[in-house]
């Protein structure tokens, strides 16, 4: 498994579609969860937005779905951090089979730091920047992946704008 685990997670009964799979919906749920349990261990927490008035938004997020989850399938959701800055974060995420070890999905996020108050970008505050860049450390060597930054497109179309 690449990057690090930061939730876990089974397929609930709700989440399947008509297709007998795992809906696209719930694959951004659990991603979205994942990134949740990574804003806590960044200190971005209930308190943390209630008390300061700081919290995320996210602005972009690109899902590539590559092998089905079925209900009750138990799943590990990793985060691997690509670049942050004074304001922003860009992370990937994958979404692991936790038994059998197949990539199911990934995300690439890209998440703002926000005042609540005026609804607009500002700095992550020094404690959270410190989070944020021991977690990057922890990350060290690891490689870009493959999907990151990846264009949709057909290859040989029959139309094309």
């Amino acid at each position: 498994m690449l990057g690090t685990v930061v939730y876990e997670g089974r397929v609930l009964p709700e989440w399947i579609d008509i297709n007998r799979h795992m809906n696209v919906a719930y694959y951004l749920l659990a991603f979205d969860q994942g990134v949740d349990a990574l804003w806590t261990e960044y200190g971005i927490t209930d308190e943390y937005i209630s008390g300061t008035g700081g919290s995320t938004f996210a602005v972009e997020c690109h899902v590539i779905y590559q092998k089905e989850l079925h209900e009750d399938d138990p799943f590990i959701v990793t985060s691997q951090l690509l670049s942050y800055d004074e304001k922003r974060i860009h992370q990937f995420q994958r979404i692991y089979h936790a038994e059998q070890g197949f990539l199911a999905a990934t995300a690439e996020w890209m998440n703002l730091h926000v005042s609540l108050e005026t609804r607009r970008v500002c700095p992550w505050p020094e404690s959270i920047l410190k989070s944020i860049g021991e977690f990057a450390a922890s990350q060290a060597g690891q490689l870009r992946p493959e999907e990151a930054g990846k264009q949709m497109s057909i290859k040989k179309p029959l139309y094309t704008l």
